[in-house]
């Protein structure tokens, strides 16, 4: 669990970073840049090492059905999170696409997955999309972008499907079957 607490930590501390220390980080320059990519890569592999590592300590068992729930968000998720690069009717429509989706990701997994490694994973990173949004909301100001063609939704839409499909296909490739047999 060490380096899945440790990837947790350094994956927090290098996307909050420019914020919580602005003057640090705009001193550093594109040096700051390289500073918080590599803390966010080092955070991510440290979390899939200790998280694959981590022995299977059960504290709930979900219900089977809760895999149609983890689905349907995950579903809903992917959609979120390419609502931040669409330039369609939806591209104002909320102000953080990309963390409300690492925010239904991570409630998605807490629902099918009962095990200790699992809670501190997803629950970290569920207390950490929080915390991002609340920083953000309270050092910046949020100019709604306007809304662009319908048409990019559509396109939106189908990536969303795609990207899903490639989702399934990795996790099946990884041993991990997302739907009920």
């Amino acid at each position: 669990m060490f380096y899945l607490i440790l990837g947790l930590i350094l994956w927090i501390a290098a996307h909050l970073f420019k914020r919580v220390a602005p003057d640090l980080r705009a001193r550093m320059g594109n040096a700051g840049k390289g500073v918080a990519a590599l803390g966010i890569l080092a955070g991510l592999v440290l979390m899939v090492i200790g998280y694959r590592q981590a022995d299977f300590i059960n504290v709930w068992y979900p219900p089977s059905w809760t895999v149609h729930i983890n689905n349907l968000m995950m579903l809903g998720a992917v959609f979120l999170y390419g609502m931040s690069a669409t330039k369609g009717r939806l591209r104002g429509a909320m102000r953080h696409p990309q963390l409300t989706a690492v925010k239904v990701w991570a409630v998605a997994h807490l629902l099918v997955n009962g095990d200790l490694a699992s809670l501190i994973l997803f629950g970290g990173l569920l207390l950490w999309a929080v915390l991002e949004v609340v920083v953000i909301n309270k050092s910046e100001t949020w100019n709604r972008p306007k809304p662009g063609e319908a048409k990019r939704d559509i396109i939106l839409v189908v990536i969303t499907i795609v990207l899903f499909l490639v989702m399934t296909a990795i996790h099946n490739w990884l041993g991990v079957w997302p739907f009920p047999g």
